[in-house]
């Protein structure tokens, strides 16, 4: 499967992604597995949305960052294999939604992410997930998610 001329199908552009400001890296690769590190909403280096799910934000806002995370880590991804083609599965996410107490829609959030990749990538976008509500997250971004990614050699 050509994946970026999935993502072109898809109306999706890659973009830059942009340089660690703290003590991090992207991505770590152990082997033929990639962690990579929690990305948020931003696209051209400032967040879509900032605020809570259940406050300030819509469901639907929050399904959009979700997949502006992706579209992230897709992008880091590409910047450290050099082809999205090398990917062989995606094996676990792990998202982020700050929200109020009384929202509890977190799993339909990052279900849009969790859509997204199988769009892109088929059968082996399908993954294993966790989808946590938390009461912040930095710089007040309403969603992060890391995956874990298993690479050909």
């Amino acid at each position: 499967m050509k994946i970026e001329a999935r993502l072109a199908e898809l109306g999706i552009m890659l973009s830059e992604p942009g340089t660690p400001k703290f003590s991090y890296i992207p991505i770590k690769q152990i082997g033929n597995i990639l962690y990579t590190s929690g990305n948020d909403c931003r696209l051209n280096g400032e967040l879509i949305y900032q605020g809570s799910l259940g406050a300030e934000l819509s469901l639907e806002q929050g399904k959009e960052a979700a997949r502006q995370c992706i579209i992230n880590i897709l992008s880091s991804l590409k910047e450290h294999l050099g082809d999205l083609d090398r990917i062989v599965g995606c094996v676990k996410m792990l998202g982020f939604v700050q929200s109020v107490n009384e929202f509890k829609e977190q799993p339909l959030v990052i279900n849009s992410a969790s859509d997204l990749l199988i769009d892109i990538f088929g059968e082996i976008g399908k993954h294993a997930r966790s989808a946590i509500g938390t009461n912040a997250l930095p710089f007040d971004t309403p969603v992060e998610i890391e995956l874990i990614i298993e690479v050909n050699a």
